[in-house]
């Protein structure tokens, strides 16, 4: 096979009049063949997407600078210097990229059809009817269901799967040459995940199409890549087969990204950061040893008395129709479980599945259509607002989103504040400043941060200040929805170390919403399968994990990304 993108000595600073230049990108150099697929993986800013974007030609030109050693070449033509002609009939055509968030890809203010036939009339130069099947039968091969209904419907209308599903159907419409996947797959549950992943493969060896594949997900990585080239702070620390860097990895920071995700080989055992790993490799520490001088603390054994107990939710949307026969999606039907104190109950399946609205039923967020949850012998759903307030502070959430849950007007100390204020919590202003400061430490945050804004942190931390906020007002419930689902693994290690620390310590119920099934599994006592707004099954987590009862919740687990290569211990 011929080498269809060079890249050569890639460097990109980012410059600023005010402050020094960042540099994002540091020599970096790889090559992809036609028809393979390489994997670019680390952490966020290691410098992937900007690696990524400088190979398109879509870094910002009134601040980055790329080095005058660096050689882009694609199909053995410079892709340095070019004008914005030559882009237009390369972009789209010959190479196209899917963005890791669609709706900052997608023009809110048009249909879905009018941007993928758009695409379509101007690269292949179809008519508009033409363009239109087209587009039909494109987003039918990714999966969208009622695909003639959904040309006419507007970004928001969709879900975010279903979103990002148009945006590989874009990047896919003119077949080209070379894909960039920019973290495709990220917001997408398990099965969409694989269905999506296995259009991919199918498309690349059918059309015959090389594919740059972006990802902290290793366990992808094993599975469609041909090389691999891991990065951190904007240089390659190693490359190869992906076979060979998965089994016989020689940098440190290496198999400390195959080392942090859960595993059911290390469930019981505290996640291992990429911090710990690289302190025990430079200490010359074997890795076995380190993971069993930092075991999980135990959570505190359940009592017989449920803290709080969801019996027989119902969730009911109106979706349109007329005064006289409205119509009515059934989001949750007949939802029952129990809540033990300082335990954690699992809830998992596909978008669309009812998950994250149980959460928000449960918390009066959305205001179920039937059933009860009971605390302390009283039904939070049949209270006044008034009756409600005293609860309210003892059932709170972490959402999926650190950038959008934290008020970007506010510094750190306002965002803690403000929730205790409002509850008559922390006596003056003085006492609720040293609450602030100890949720801090607790969370793993420094005394500094109080003054700064949410914009100046990483979005780990920021998840970690949302949890700190969450605590401010002692609650005895968490529900975590998709809580580390956008974190990168060490991150992501990180903040699941925290929140086992947390319930160990305050003795705190959470109900973990995720699509990821290794996290549920290292986190959850009980577990609840979701399938359109019911439950199939329930019980043990382990138990459930080992011996599934269902076909659907076969399907989940054989879904779920797993390496291919286990890592030489």
């Amino acid at each position: 096979m011929t080498t269809l993108l060079q890249v050569e000595q890639l460097t990109v600073d980012f410059v600023s009049a005010s402050r020094p230049a960042v540099r994002a990108v540091d020599g970096v150099g790889f090559s992809l063949r036609s028809e393979s697929t390489l994997a670019l993986v680390g952490e966020s800013g290691s410098g992937k997407s900007v690696s990524a974007l400088a190979v398109m030609g879509l870094l910002p030109r009134h601040n980055a600078r790329i080095g005058a050693q660096t050689r882009l070449q694609f199909q053995g033509q410079s892709l340095l210097g070019l004008g914005l002609a030559d882009w237009q009939r390369i972009r789209g055509k010959h190479m196209s990229m899917i963005f890791q968030d669609p709706m900052s890809s997608l023009n809110p203010v048009y249909t879905i059809g009018f941007q993928l036939a758009e695409m379509l009339r101007v690269h292949e130069g179809m008519d508009r009817k033409q363009a239109r099947s087209r587009a039909q039968a494109l987003l039918e091969e990714v999966g969208i269901p009622e695909a003639a209904r959904r040309l006419d419907a507007y970004p928001h209308e969709l879900s975010g799967g279903q979103q990002q599903r148009v945006m590989i159907a874009m990047a896919l419409a003119c077949e080209p040459e070379l894909l960039i996947a920019d973290e495709p797959t990220t917001a997408l549950d398990v099965t969409v995940q694989r269905q999506i992943m296995q259009l991919l493969a199918q498309l690349r060896q059918r059309r015959k199409m090389a594919m740059l594949f972006i990802t902290h997900d290793l366990g992808l990585v094993s599975e469609i890549a041909d090389e691999v080239v891991v990065m951190r702070h904007g240089k390659v620390r190693e490359s190869g087969p992906v076979q060979q860097i998965f089994t016989q990895a020689q940098d440190a920071y290496t198999k400390a990204l195959l080392s942090c995700r859960p595993s059911p080989e290390r469930l019981g055992q505290r996640l291992l950061t990429i911090d710990d790993w690289m302190q025990a490799d430079a200490a010359g520490a074997p890795a076995h040893a380190l993971a069993a001088q930092v075991a999980a603390p135990s959570a505190p054994a359940a009592n017989d008395v449920p803290l709080l107990e969801v019996r027989h939710l119902r969730k009911v949307f109106d979706i349109g129709g007329s005064w006289f026969s409205k119509k009515q999606f059934v989001a949750v039907e007949d939802v029952s479980f129990s809540m033990f104190k300082g335990q954690t109950v699992g809830l998992v399946g596909e978008s669309g599945s009812g998950k994250t609205t149980v959460g928000l039923a449960m918390l009066r967020l959305h205001q179920a259509s039937g059933g009860e949850v009971l605390m302390g012998g009283r039904n939070l759903l049949a209270l006044s607002k008034t009756e409600f307030a005293p609860y309210k502070r003892h059932l709170q959430i972490v959402f999926q989103n650190p950038y959008a849950s934290l008020n970007p007007r506010f510094t750190v100390a306002e965002v803690l504040d403000e929730p205790m204020r409002l509850h008559g919590l922390g006596g003056d202003a003085a006492g609720r400043k040293r609450i602030a400061q100890r949720l801090l430490d607790q969370v793993g945050m420094p005394a500094s941060s109080m003054g700064r804004y949410p914009f100046e942190f990483s979005g780990g931390q920021r998840q970690r200040i949302a949890i700190a906020r969450s605590l401010s007002l002692s609650p005895q419930v968490l529900v975590l929805d998709e809580a580390v689902s956008a974190l990168d693994v060490s991150v992501q290690a990180q903040v699941l170390n925290l929140l086992k620390d947390l319930q160990a310590e305050l003795a705190l119920s959470y109900l973990f919403i995720s699509h990821d099934l290794d996290v549920v599994r290292h986190m959850a006592d009980t577990l609840l399968v979701m399938h359109q707004g019911k439950v199939l099954e329930q019980g043990d987590a382990a138990t459930l994990y080992a011996q599934p009862q269902s076909d659907y919740t076969r399907q989940l687990l054989a879904a779920a990304p797993r390496l291919q290569f286990r890592p030489a211990a």
